[in-house]
């Protein structure tokens, strides 16, 4: 099993911090004795924040290492260039190309639209990122389609609408997707490029790692009837038709690391799922799985009462059952920490491609990289934003508590493991 983990600042217990070394490569809080938040919401957090490792030298798993587009120190790491200053915003890779920042917001105002998809407003508070820019750039209105679908789905959506101008500008997607649609996507370097470590991001800036959590189980404590103790809790018969995964495994990250998850659980690794995908296939055997999407609104109406995903999705569902009288908990088994950036990536055909830069700007900006925060997802600028005193302190309460070291996937793993996963899933749970 090949295994990378972050170096020592996630050696001990802290909230989730240390993550500035995991690349896109990696795929989706455990305890030594019992779980970590057994019996607290995940929005519990510890006194103070790690911060996380700098990048001086990429992990084994950087792009470069592991089968993404290859990349040097120089090319990585340099500040964003003017390059060829042609004016154009769809071949403009910095805002400089375009005259700077000021340049790049006339653009986009005389665009007048953006679109962005696959974005709900409860995950990661996408709610508040979202009225942060439009707050920000009045003039320019902001479209959100489909806000639930898949990552594949985003992509299939750009195909099924290149050169119109209902077509996505930007793409918010998971490791597996990202790797397999390198050429829908158009370079760019935000202004904070060279606070984002170079194992993060690709050297030209097709795709940048943007937040991460890991994975976790929430479950309706009041009907499972006691604290989760193990993975096999969710066989339970109280649990019948109610154990539910956020997304198809075969087309969304967040499902996909869910089964990579459960494999861990079971004794397998990052190498293998096998033994995840065998685990779902037990809970279609126990009675206990729904082939429903996990929602709040399926929880809040008792149709769904455990959901294995990410860490910061579990967030709202613990206010929800606070204020509606449900108590939602969440699990990890001892020593089963899974972490996963996603990645922001510009579609190289947006109809609006001043707006599509102009996003990217607004998203690696301290404003809304606290939002991220405050919806408990950890941003890839946290170390830089530590740094330079911008962390807002009650966001970053959000986080959850993290014991021990964090395990990701390479992208080879991600590859072999979307491929095995499109193999077995339907088969497994049919």
């Amino acid at each position: 099993m090949r295994v990378v983990t972050t170096r020592s600042a996630l050696s001990r217990t802290g909230v989730i911090a240390g993550f500035a070394v995991l690349a896109l490569t990696a795929s989706a809080c455990g305890s030594s004795s019992t779980p970590a938040s057994s019996s607290s919401s995940t929005s519990s957090s510890s006194s103070s924040a790690a911060a996380p490792a700098s990048s001086g030298s990429a992990p084994a798993s950087s792009p470069a290492a592991s089968g993404a587009p290859a990349s040097s120190a120089s090319s990585s790491s340099a500040a964003p260039s003017g390059g060829s200053a042609s004016g154009d915003p769809k071949t403009a890779t910095s805002a400089a190309d375009l005259g700077g920042m000021d340049a790049l917001v006339t653009a986009a105002n005389k665009e007048g639209a953006l679109n962005v998809i696959a974005l709900p407003p409860d995950w990661s508070d996408y709610k508040d990122v979202i009225a942060g820019f439009q707050k920000k750039y009045p003039g320019i209105k902001l479209t959100s389609a489909q806000p639930d679908v898949s990552s594949a789905v985003e992509i299939q959506t750009a195909d099924t609408t290149k050169g119109t101008d209902k077509a996505p500008d930007v793409f918010d997607l998971g490791a597996a997707v990202t790797l397999a649609s390198l050429d829908h996507f158009a370079p760019y370097k935000v202004a904070a490029w060279n606070d984002i470590p170079d194992a993060n991001k690709e050297a030209t800036g097709l795709w940048v790692n943007d937040y991460t959590g890991v994975m976790t189980i929430g479950y309706n404590a009041d009907v499972l009837g006691k604290d989760m103790t193990s993975i096999n809790d969710l066989k339970n018969p109280s649990l019948k038709g109610g154990v539910a995964l956020d997304g198809d495994p075969t087309a969304a990250n967040e499902g996909l690391l869910a089964v990579v998850f459960a494999g861990l659980a079971n004794g397998g690794s990052l190498d293998d799922i096998s033994k995840g995908v065998d685990f779902f296939k037990s809970l279609k055997a126990a009675g206990t799985l729904s082939t429903a999407k996990a929602s709040l609104q399926l929880v809040s109406g008792g149709k769904i009462n455990a959901i294995v995903g990410w860490s910061f999705n579990q967030l709202p569902i613990t206010a929800a059952g606070g204020a509606n009288g449900f108590t939602w908990k969440t699990f990890v088994p001892a020593g089963i920490n899974l972490g996963s950036f996603y990645n922001q990536t510009i579609n190289k055909d947006a109809p609006h491609p001043a707006a599509a830069r102009l996003w990217e700007e607004y998203l690696y900006s301290a404003e809304a990289q606290n939002f991220w925060l405050k919806g408990g997802a950890l941003p890839i600028l946290y170390s830089a934003m530590q740094k330079a005193g911008t962390v807002d302190a009650t966001s970053a309460k959000s986080l959850p508590v993290v014991q021990g070291d964090i395990q990701q996937m390479t992208a080879d793993q991600t590859k072999k493991a979307d491929a095995y996963i499109k193999a077995n899933w339907a088969k497994a749970i049919s």
